[in-house]
């Protein structure tokens, strides 16, 4: 890079942006008069996170010793101080963001909404440094960052003892520090003439055309006063922008072939135009490139797997896209990078190089919703025979994103498979998004204990054994089926279940039946006055409520004074035994020394009994259950 008049060296990852360094250094060393909050913000496109990145460079002790610091303006270089929090919320709901800092600062919060009293509480000053605001939650429809904005970055705007530093997308950017007093907080907008820096573009489009970093040698990259002078002009038409920057010159250097550097018309203003332009160069159809693009402006998570690229390609385009498809490397290289994932990285994952140009790709569509809608259908087609299992984890995962769009994610949410493989995170986070009226039972149901999948991070078929329990309790006995059906071995079947409050002790017995064996008993202690429990003779406070252990059926006669408790020696000659935690029972195998099944819950449990034969039976605020636990087969010889 050329050096600045001023005679100092450019920032070497960021090339420029020096009234705003010297912003952020004034705040990193909390100079008197500073703000204690800065928000960064700008329009898409414009740097906030490749400067929030260089200034990081600046904060953390390890990484300054591999920078210049001598050559650069030191107004722009912060003291060295211990690294600051940088919490990335990049595809995490606003409640993991909260847990992540409870985690950095060893807080010993057990909700989520004590985490920030408690930071509050620190007896020391903290700070804290926000990047990418804008990819917070595991779908972009979800309106995550809104909601990260309001009930995790307010509180620590809002707590005097923390420091913060925010990129924050332009629209949530006054939300963030509305009411706070004044001086306390600085809104930095990249695009604002006061902190645009024209100069910074030139010199990173003179960076990117050297070959000193990789460019091709060309006759307008190895001299330097040509090189120069189509940075400046590649600066120029950008305006603000550092990505149209970015996209120019790999557009250019990808296809320089009846590239004139003279000719400005060449070089685009914008987004659109860098796609336009790079697609004519290569006389190409600036549609096509567009139609190429399309899925990757709709994909989720790390990217689109490469087979459903072209699948979708089709899809959309609405006719048969393989030949341009299959000679689609220069057309659409500029604009997308790969991530290879797997053990052996089997597997090619595809991405824009950068969420404002799925911005742009998105609003050239006639109708994103009914886009939406053929990607939908064009996924559920790909799904073999319609088993979970057997989706490609893009599907299984991500599925509920599109369909939330498409507005039809309310017919999906009737297939327990799809609950039981789904992670539980981004399917909870698209559930939560629809209107609770929408949503049929098995959704509601699913909604109801998505918070206990999450929390636990329960894995597949712990998720089948809860979810089956839950669709008993609501009573939803076909979707209870349904999950049975998966062909998993779930740890148990469950019995029954009754919704009733202020449940105690549990107990298991036998009630004596005239002419017939005595009926298996669970026996839940009770208020006076719950309808259908007996009184107990000498207890004015306490009724029990005579249940059978195996049928949704109770019993009054003959009364609890009849019942026959389990003995100690029944409990100790068992081959089950109950282990009790507070929000968690396991049961444990005597002779294979192992867990064979563990019930967790989202209240306390308030009463759990085993049987001899391995049913269980278990009570919490809400209700009881019982539990026919799985016991392995006897092993052979």
């Amino acid at each position: 890079m050329t050096a600045p008049t001023n005679g100092y060296a450019p920032h070497p990852h960021i090339g420029g942006r020096v009234a705003v360094l010297r912003a952020l250094a004034a705040w990193r060393m909390e100079w008197p008069g500073t703000p204690r909050v800065i928000v960064l913000t700008g329009s898409p496109g414009s740097g906030r996170s490749h400067l929030v990145t260089g200034f990081l460079m600046l904060c953390d002790p390890e990484f300054r010793k591999r920078l210049p610091l001598a050559d650069l303006d030191p107004s722009t270089v912060p003291p060295e101080l211990p690294a600051p929090a940088v919490p990335s919320p990049a595809g995490l709901t606003a409640a993991q963001f909260g847990w992540l800092l409870a985690e950095h600062y060893g807080l010993q919060a057990t909700r989520i909404e004590d985490v920030y009293a408690e930071l509050a509480a620190l007896d020391r000053t903290v700070t804290v440094v926000v990047p990418d605001t804008d990819l917070a939650g595991p779908f972009r429809t979800t309106g995550e960052p809104a909601r990260l904005v309001q009930e995790a970055l307010r509180p620590l705007a809002t707590t005097e003892t923390v420091r913060l530093l925010a990129d924050v997308p332009r629209e949530l950017a006054a939300s963030l520090i509305e009411g706070l007093p004044p001086g306390t907080a600085q809104i930095i907008d990249l695009d604002d003439p006061r902190w645009a820096d024209p100069q910074g573009l030139v010199l990173q489009a003179e960076a990117l055309l050297s070959p000193e970093h990789g460019a091709p040698e060309l006759p307008f990259t190895t001299d330097p006063l040509t090189r120069r002078t189509l940075a400046e002009a590649i600066g120029r038409r950008a305006g603000t922008s550092p990505l149209t920057v970015q996209l120019a010159v790999q557009s250019i250097l990808a296809s320089p072939a009846g590239f004139v550097p003279t000719d400005e018309s060449q070089l685009p203003t914008c987004l659109g135009e860098a796609l336009d332009l790079h697609a004519r160069r290569l006389r190409a159809d600036p549609q096509t490139l567009r139609q190429l693009l399309a899925p990757l402006a709709f994909a989720e998570g790390d990217g689109l797997p490469v087979e459903l690229w072209g699948r979708l390609v089709s899809t959309l385009a609405g006719k048969d896209m393989t030949t341009a498809i299959s000679g689609s490397a220069a057309l659409a290289g500029p604009f997308v990078q790969s991530l290879q994932t797997g053990a052996n990285s089997e597997r090619t994952l595809l991405q824009l190089i950068h969420p404002a140009l799925a911005e742009e790709l998105r609003s050239s569509l006639p109708n994103v919703r009914a886009a939406q809608s053929q990607i939908a259908v064009a996924l559920l087609e790909a799904v073999p025979g319609q088993d979970w299992s057997k989706a490609d984890p893009y599907i299984r995962d991500y599925i509920a994103g599109h369909t939330l769009e498409a507005g039809l994610l309310p017919q999906l949410l009737t297939d327990p498979g799809l609950f039981v493989y789904a992670a539980p995170i981004p399917l909870r986070a698209a559930v939560e998004a629809v209107p609770v009226e929408e949503l049929g039972a098995p959704g509601r149901t699913y909604l109801r204990i998505a918070p206990l999948l999450t929390r636990t991070q329960a894995p597949t078929l712990s998720r089948a054994a809860l979810l089956e329990s839950a669709f008993v309790e609501d009573q939803l006995p076909d979707f209870a089926a349904a999950v049975h059906r998966l062909n998993l071995d779930l740890p148990w079947q469950t019995l029954w279940s009754v919704r009733l409050r202020n449940i105690g002790e549990v107990t298991i017995g036998t009630l004596p039946r005239p002419a017939e064996a005595p009926t298996p008993i669970a026996a839940l202690s009770v208020p006076t006055g719950t309808p259908g429990a007996c009184p107990v003779a000498g207890n004015s406070d306490s009724a029990l409520l005579m249940h059978s252990l195996v049928q949704p059926t109770l019993f009054n006669d003959p009364g609890p004074e009849q019942l026959l408790r389990l003995s100690e020696q029944d409990r100790a000659t068992a081959p089950l035994t109950l282990l009790r935690g507070t929000d968690q029972l396991r049961v444990w195998d005597r002779s294979r020394q192992t867990v064979v099944a563990a019930l967790i819950s989202d209240s306390p449990f308030t009463g759990a009994d085993l049987s001899p034969d391995g049913i269980l039976v278990a009570a919490t605020e809400h209700g009881a259950k019982a539990l026919r636990i799985r016991q392995p087969a006897p092993a052979t010889s």
